[in-house]
């Protein structure tokens, strides 16, 4: 028989949680990665790093919060630890195939699209994955027009978040770049939980192996956000995420000059793009 599916069962609470940590992954993601403008390529990578594990962590964490409000009514379920673990090692690495193809070869269109697709495909990956680690006494349909739908979300979303990350300057433009990409991994989680049907079966149920929601997903969750409140940390204390570069970048182009030397700008050095203000020189 089908099941009757509830993906909201604690109301908004679910929806709205994963929604803010969809968005502090994102926030952090972009200005980790904008914050290698100021680098040489040899010198990119470790930011690069910090910025993928971050839209990857949060991309995976809003998936899992998300899912703590998904229940079957006839069935409980439970999750498959190693194929919950590797889908958070799949967000991370697609997403940091996306970025470092960005962040070395820009948002050129060829570049963009190719690190758009092959991160999209891996964020779906990454859902689909993780609704594979669900186990039930029944069996998982999905409509298949829904579920390119949502695919075709997460390559879209996945394009606007890696052109935002190296096209975007200042912080608050990035936070408002990281509200609307939390609505866009929100939108294509919810869209792919929207494609999913329940077949109950029938006769004697039998326990599910693997671990309850609440049993696995809260412990599992506990190392992604401790991980975004420390990069997050990393970020406040950094004058240059957190201030910005458009000035920066803007005072660059407008002299003609291509960010061609690494620095690493002070919050009390001035700005090269405001004339303005008076430069030390050192003798």
């Amino acid at each position: 028989m089908n099941g009757t599916v509830d993906g909201f069962s604690y109301g908004v609470v679910t929806p709205v949680a994963a929604y803010v940590m969809a968005c502090l992954g994102a926030a952090l993601g972009l200005r980790c990665v904008a914050r290698t403008i100021h680098y040489d390529e040899g010198r990119k990578a470790p930011w690069l790093a910090l910025g993928a594990a971050c839209l990857g962590c949060g991309i995976w964490t809003m998936h899992f919060i998300g899912m703590i409000g998904f229940q079957v009514e006839q069935t409980a379920i439970t999750y498959n630890v190693p194929l919950t673990v590797l889908s958070l090692v799949v967000a991370i690495v697609v997403v940091s195939v996306g970025v470092f193809i960005v962040g070395y070869r820009g948002a050129a269109p060829v570049p963009l699209a190719a690190a758009g697709v092959v991160t999209g495909l891996g964020v779906a990956a990454m859902h689909y994955l993780g609704m594979a680690a669900m186990h039930l006494d029944g069996e998982l349909h999905y409509s298949a027009p829904v579920v390119a739908l949502s695919v075709l979300i997460a390559v879209g979303a996945a394009t606007a978040a890696l052109w935002a990350a190296v096209t975007i300057r200042g912080f608050l433009p990035s936070l408002g770049a990281s509200l609307v990409m939390g609505v866009a991994v929100s939108g294509m989680h919810y869209t792919g939980m929207a494609a999913v049907s329940v077949h109950v079966h029938t006769g004697v149920g039998h326990t599910a192996d693997g671990r309850t929601p609440t049993s696995l997903l809260l412990p599992m969750l506990i190392g992604p956000v401790v991980f975004l409140l420390v990069a997050a940390v990393i970020v406040m204390f950094d004058p240059v995420l957190m201030l910005g570069d458009g000035d920066w970048g803007r005072g660059d182009r407008a002299g003609g000059r291509g960010p061609s030397a690494p620095v690493e700008p002070s919050a009390f050095e001035p700005r090269s793009g405001d004339p303005s203000r008076p430069r030390a020189h050192r003798r």
